[in-house]
């Protein structure tokens, strides 16, 4: 049994005892035993619902939401009323992204306007000062403006450069190379806050470019990743490129998936072709757990692994056991990824080597 002070520090996550009678008081936890003393005693029990507290709690549950979850999961055994609490919750965040994507859609298209279209855009501000304070946002310019405003964009190439340089958080800090990196994976994917979710690990970019120099084999997991990759700058740099899974009618994640367990030669053909070369996965998450798990048991040494598998479950814990591999990686955290993002990434860091061999930028 612990004591109150020993129950907040076995729980942690800054839970503290006041916090704990008040949620006494509003019955989200049990009144706990007494010592003869009087003090308040608590059990693994506790412990664990505590617990359970915290965390449905920083998914953004009100108390009185987590007190009837915990209610009906005690009368219902809690699997089946919590899985639909969870989705409910999601759905309701689900709705409100599509809201505020919505809003940043209209306003990348106000902001994202190179100079040839920046006459129109007075227009377009002049109108949202007019709406109402309750209503005011860039979603709310009415059809005609837009139609307006489009107008102009007949008249010449679309900038892509100065739309960045509006749209683009401030990555003056961030080397050269990994600025252009992400400006091209912006623009294959036409989603500016994908670049918060892009990760380098220490020393990517070099690890990059010397395997590069070196002439190593760059390793592509389905055969649209690797005909996706840059063969004319390979050439040049006189490096390689093979396909793990080759057979020509994988099309989606599902199919790399089923022939990666399928094929039985394809976990051993994996082992041979991991060390010093660069990976550059896009489609299946096994494939990535796999060389995950080679380089921590068997302390295999892959050059770089670009790690974009997709997938809803398996690609976001392939990429965090990634990112906590002492090894170069580039990789997307959660959900967001792909074929062409991670055949992107590879593209800008093999042309970065041809068109600036002397910089040093990512040294710094």
């Amino acid at each position: 049994m612990l004591t109150i002070k020993e129950f907040t520090q076995t729980v942690g996550h800054g839970i503290t005892p006041r916090m704990v009678r008040h949620y006494h008081e509003v019955g989200l936890l049990p009144q706990p035993e007494r010592s003869e003393g009087n003090y308040r005693l608590y059990s693994d029990t506790d412990v664990q619902r505590l617990r359970r507290i915290v965390a449905l709690k920083q998914q953004g549950f009100q108390l009185s939401h987590i007190k009837q979850m915990l209610t009906e999961q005690a009368e219902f055994n809690g699997t089946n009323s919590l899985l639909s609490q969870l989705q409910q919750q999601y759905q309701t965040v689900l709705q409100r992204l599509i809201k505020l994507r919505q809003t940043a859609t209209a306003l990348e298209s106000l902001l994202g306007r190179d100079r040839g279209c920046q006459s129109m855009q007075a227009d377009a501000i002049a109108q949202l000062r007019l709406l109402e304070a309750a209503t005011q946002s860039a979603q709310s310019l009415s059809e005609d403006l837009w139609h307006h405003l489009d107008a102009a964009t007949s008249d010449h190439p679309e900038n892509f450069r100065e739309a960045l340089q509006q749209l683009l958080p401030d990555l003056s800090q961030r080397p050269e190379i990994e600025v252009d990196v992400l400006s091209h994976l912006v623009l294959a994917c036409g989603d500016v806050s994908l670049a918060a979710f892009v990760r380098f690990s220490k020393g990517a970019i070099k690890a990059a470019r010397d395997s590069l120099q070196r002439g190593c084999t760059v390793v592509g997991d389905v055969p649209a990743v690797t005909n996706t990759l840059d063969q004319t700058r390979l050439v040049h740099l006189g490096c390689q490129w093979t396909t793990l899974l080759e057979n020509p009618h994988i099309s989606s994640v599902a199919d790399a998936e089923q022939t990666f367990w399928q094929a039985t030669d394809s976990q051993e053909r994996l082992c041979q072709l991991i060390d010093g070369n660069i990976w550059v996965v896009g489609y299946a998450p096994s494939i990535l757990i796999k060389l995950c798990e080679a380089v921590s048991k068997d302390h295999r040494q892959p050059a770089l692994i670009i790690g974009l598998p997709l997938g809803f479950s398996h690609a976001p814990a392939a990429k965090r056991q990634l990112m906590q591999l002492n090894i170069p990686y580039l990789t997307v955290e959660g959900t967001l990824g792909g074929g062409l993002l991670a055949a992107v990434a590879f593209n800008r860091l093999a042309a970065s080597l041809i068109e600036k061999p002397d910089c040093h930028c990512y040294l710094g």
